[in-house]
């Protein structure tokens, strides 16, 4: 038997969102309208809370040929109503110092219901796990993580090693994703079957002791790989090509 992939229209897509935001039990699909357009998925509609727009993004970015998410959601405008500006300040001040991955080098200026985080980590995790730490907390509307990363010395082997870790990860097919490095800086370029593998390739490439930045060029691609079908078995199962060349 041979393995085929099936080829989705944008109909397919928005079927397959609207069935994802329904099986999300965080999102009230009701109130959620979705429109594709050559992949490009938009999100219209009121949701309760930042984490439930955040949500219905992620659970857009699962589907298999969504090649990216338009945000058009909006807050309830009641939400955070009676939370002032001091307790949103209190509220991120004592979450930052008691989350163990943020360091406190990390500072954050409280406008409103927006939220600015600046300083300097040693680790992209680092940055993120303080994005994640707030940008859920009552009465945070918007989050702006402009923290940086502590300059690294380059190094001659960084290609190498995140070739080794993308080769060394189950979700991601090395063949399709290229790895170009300038001193402290990486370029991912070529294609992944979603936007989860997009994603994974981004992390490792953070993960690189000689990074402070990171251009995620890789391409969702929404249809069959037909330069793949000449490495595929009669039996169905895939197998990867010798890299050693």
């Amino acid at each position: 038997m041979t393995e085929t992939s099936a080829c989705h229209t944008d109909g397919d897509v928005r079927s397959a969102v609207e069935a994802e935001l329904e099986w999300t039990p965080e999102v009230d699909a009701a109130h959620i309208g979705v429109a594709v357009d050559d992949g490009v998925v938009a999100l219209s509609g009121e949701v309760a809370t930042p984490a439930e727009r955040e949500s219905a993004k992620k659970a857009a970015l699962r589907i298999r040929d969504v090649r990216a998410v338009v945000d058009d959601l909006t807050v309830h405008p009641d939400y955070g109503l009676y939370v002032s500006e001091g307790d949103i300040a209190r509220e991120v001040e004592r979450t930052l110092r008691s989350s163990s991955n943020v360091p406190d080098t990390v500072k954050a200026v409280i406008d409103g219901h927006a939220v600015t985080l600046t300083g300097e980590v040693d680790w992209d995790f680092q940055r993120r796990a303080a994005g994640r730490a707030v940008q859920y907390l009552r009465g945070v509307y918007s989050l702006d993580n402009r923290i940086a990363l502590r300059p690294r010395t380059p190094a001659t082997d960084t290609a190498d090693g995140i070739k080794g870790a993308i080769l060394r990860n189950a979700q991601l097919d090395a063949d399709a994703i290229e790895v170009t490095v300038a001193g402290d800086k990486v370029t991912l370029s070529g294609t992944a079957r979603s936007w989860a593998e997009r994603r994974q390739a981004d992390l490792i490439a953070w993960s690189s002791p000689h990074v402070t930045e990171v251009y995620n060029h890789i391409v969702v691609r929404t249809q069959p790989d037909a330069a793949r079908a000449d490495r595929m078995p009669t039996d169905g199962r895939r197998h990867r090509q010798d890299n050693s060349a």
